[in-house]
């Protein structure tokens, strides 16, 4: 009984690890100045640049995908590119308790998508742990949104981010039945980049000229939140449904909104802080009590020796 708890509580441990880390991606683009198509292309071509080291490992099948396959993938780094431009653009125009809340509408749309293309079935522990976080989510947000404005642009960008990254989740749940997390995530993460690349150079934007300052930035977005937040969800998406993983967006905006507290010098009131802790234990039933969760969670001793957790990113 012992053995059979020990492997979910690993991935469970992965999970708050995955959150954390996507937490700081505000803060650090709040602290870059740079545009914000840039801080996202180098933040992806960066964490390419990190993952070279095991392509060698994966030559055969970074080069044996279906055509099906190629499109999926192409379709999925576009979406997670414009989320990029999207949500960090809204980062620029709203505060960061405004803009990652809006991101929590996200597993809802993920739900809905996984009911309608995979069947995936939810339970009532997992509709009241949505519930109560998202709920927690509007209450952080309450006293920060703004009716006009620059504000409203920015919730309006954050609203079309949150969009472009489900239908990229929704595609990588696919994708991951079939594929490895290093090889799905080189491929999509190149692909978001050199899409972003090609919008900075329509619009002029230069590549070059940074203060090594900005360079460091750039460095940590693509270590912290992308190699042990987005490419960490993308590995637990074979073993965890994409609605569970789309659920880690419900806890960012408590670590955030803490973090641009203490860092930024962003005012939290009291209702928002509380309605963290009404956030995290949302959270907490969603992934301790809803079957669902578990019933797709493998154990440590059931993966392919070839997809090891977390050693593929790091």
């Amino acid at each position: 009984m012992n053995q059979a708890h020990k492997p979910s509580f690993s991935f469970e441990l992965l999970y708050i690890v995955g959150i954390i880390a996507i937490s700081f991606s505000s803060i650090f683009v709040r602290w870059s100045e740079a545009e914000v198509s840039v801080i996202a292309m180098y933040r992806l071509y960066l964490t390419n640049l990190v993952m070279l080291p095991l392509v060698w490992k994966y030559r055969t099948e970074l080069f044996s995908l279906t055509r099906k396959q190629w499109m999926l993938i192409i379709w999925s780094g576009i979406a997670l590119g414009l989320h990029f431009l999207l949500w960090m653009g809204s980062l620029r125009l709203t505060t960061v308790a405004s803009s990652t809340v809006i991101m929590t509408l996200e597993p809802i749309l993920v739900m809905l998508g996984s009911f309608l293309f995979f069947r995936t079935g939810t339970n009532r522990a997992m509709l009241i742990g949505m519930g109560l976080a998202f709920v927690g989510s509007l209450a952080i947000g309450a006293g920060d949104f703004h009716a006009s404005g620059q504000a409203l642009l920015g919730d309006a960008l954050s609203f079309l981010g949150m969009v472009a990254v489900s239908i990229h989740m929704l595609m990588g749940k696919h994708l991951r039945e079939h594929l490895s997390a290093f090889v799905y995530n080189f491929w999509v993460f190149a692909i978001a980049a050199t899409s972003l690349a090609l919008y900075n150079m329509v619009n002029t934007i230069p590549f070059t000229g940074y203060a090594p300052r900005e360079w460091g930035l750039f460095l940590l977005l693509a270590i912290v939140p992308t190699l042990f937040g987005h490419y960490l969800f993308n590995w637990l998406l074979k073993y965890i449904n994409a609605t569970a993983v789309s659920m880690a967006v419900l806890g960012e905006p408590v670590i955030s909104s803490l973090l641009a507290w203490v860092l930024l010098g962003e005012k939290l009131s009291a209702l928002q802080f509380g309605a963290g802790f009404f956030i995290l234990f949302g959270v907490w039933i969603f992934i301790r009590y809803g079957t669902d969760f578990k019933k797709q969670v493998v154990h440590q001793s059931e993966l392919p020796a070839s997809e090891p957790p977390l050693k593929t990113g790091s």
